[in-house]
């Protein structure tokens, strides 16, 4: 799902433009472990790097997933240089960067009640 959202943002951005945009650089790597990583960069500067690896994300041996973590540039029409760091795990998909909104910080009672329910043994 990750580089689904990828592709459809850069797709989105290149058809936003009229003409085609060279790739100035590549390069990826598999691993027979599973763990891999890859980098493009394109004329217009936008830049995709992503590396990856198996994990054992549950309580079972089975349990096996990738984890991964990135980061993707680009330049906005306005001429603002928007990047998005990202890391895909166990926990879900968490993107952070400087124009992404961030929530408000916590109320000191609800910081106080889960400190207290933590040591309670109650999470």
């Amino acid at each position: 799902m990750k580089i689904a959202i990828i592709v459809a943002i850069l797709v989105a951005l290149v058809a936003a433009q009229q003409e085609p945009v060279a790739i100035v650089s590549s390069n990826s790597e598999t691993n027979a472990d599973g763990s891999y990583t890859y980098a493009f960069e394109t004329a217009d500067g936008t830049k995709v790097e992503e590396s990856g690896s198996q994990k054992q994300v549950g309580p079972k041996p089975e349990d096996i997933g990738t984890v991964s973590r990135g980061s993707y540039s680009y330049t906005s029409p306005d001429g603002v240089v928007i990047t998005v760091n990202w890391v895909a795990d166990e926990k879900g998909f968490q993107a952070t960067g400087d124009h992404l909104p961030t929530p408000p910080p916590m109320p000191e009672h609800v910081v106080k009640l889960l400190a207290d329910l933590k040591a309670a043994g109650a999470l």
